[in-house]
């Protein structure tokens, strides 16, 4: 084991988009756990779009770091030594823990995973927070069902991509946008999307919607606002579905722009637009990660990681996910397994 564990903190807030000098790696000894703790190497660190608000003052549903503080996500790790908490040495583990090679944690915070039930990673995709997302986002809110079409944004992302599939289970039309021909192509040939929309080579939204989604748009699960949601807000049909799960193309924003403007829509179509909050289905999150195992293993739901090496390129990783460098769920590897 080394003696020393290298954190991220957070060097300062941010004006409009992070870089580089947000950041602050910084070096100390490898902590000791206290009692009911265990330490925790690092194996696998998610990275993820909700991370940008919680690096600014303001009041949000995410608690704001602090400048100083070190920035945490979700980790898979491994229990290196235990004092007193419910895991033993050699147990792999997921918890919301620091961007750091090694970690303290108390045992409640810490779940174990299962290596045997499919790749570690997943615990942090699509059997983890992404995944579960995906699953009520889809199912309980914007409830596609056989002859719906479905639309999705952020469609190749750890979210989407599960999201489309999901919706394609239920007998509904999927169509997806994506930011390249490659993810696209990835929607459409590796997923079983009925159309993905190139989101960066399309200028009109809603000429690419009427090819896209002739009928209209019945559900919408949208991970990025703007202007892509005021062109499928057009296209609402009667008793729509919208599930507001992200706002990525909003989070780098200074000012916010002047809105929402298509609010006259949803009282033509009587739509129902709804956002969520994955912990609000907390008490559920074993039948989600049931499902979605079952899913994966029978191949019904595929998945796709982007992985980063090196915990000093954590910074890296996160802001591509705000240029679109990732292909379903964005990691970074820190370490490999000893046990």
């Amino acid at each position: 084991m080394s003696e020393t564990n290298r954190k991220f903190l957070l060097a300062k807030r941010p004006e409009g988009k992070p870089d580089r000098d947000t950041f602050d790696l910084v070096e100390a000894d490898v902590p000791d756990p206290g009692p009911g703790e265990a330490l925790v190497r690092t194996l696998y660190l998610s990275v993820d779009p909700y991370m940008r608000g919680r690096m600014d003052a303001g009041e949000s549903y995410a608690e704001p770091w602090s400048v100083g503080e070190p920035l945490k996500g979700g980790v898979v790790g491994e229990v290196v030594a235990s004092n007193g908490a419910d895991v033993e040495e050699g147990d792999v583990v997921t918890g919301n823990l620091e961007w750091a090679d090694y970690v303290t944690a108390p045992g409640t915070d810490l779940q174990p995973v299962n290596p045997d039930l499919a790749p570690i990673s997943t615990a942090l995709g699509v059997l983890g927070m992404p995944g579960r997302t995906a699953y009520f986002g889809t199912r309980e809110v914007a409830e596609p069902k056989a002859g719906d079409t479905f639309v999705v944004t952020g469609a190749a992302g750890a979210v989407g991509s599960v999201a489309g599939q999901i919706a394609k289970l239920s007998g509904a039309r999927v169509v997806g946008f994506a930011g390249s021909d490659e993810k696209v192509s990835f929607l459409e040939d590796d997923l079983g999307f009925d159309a993905g929309i190139n989101y960066k080579d399309t200028d009109d939204y809603r000429a690419a919607l009427d090819d896209a989604a002739p009928d209209g748009v019945d559900a919408y699960f949208d991970n990025v606002g703007g202007e892509i949601t005021d062109a499928v807000f057009s296209k609402l049909n009667v008793d729509a579905r919208v599930a507001v799960c992200g706002q990525i193309s909003l989070y780098n924003a200074e000012e916010m722009p002047t809105g929402p403007r298509k609010l006259p829509k949803l009282i033509e179509t009587r739509a129902r637009v709804q956002g969520f909050l994955i912990g609000d289905f907390a008490p559920r999150f074993g039948e989600a990660t049931r499902k979605l195992g079952r899913w994966v293993s029978s191949g019904d739901v595929e998945y796709r990681e982007t992985i980063t090496e090196g915990l000093e390129n954590a910074p890296d990783a996160f802001l591509g996910l705000f240029e679109g460098e990732n292909i379903g769920k964005q990691l970074v590897k820190v370490g490999e397994r000893e046990a």
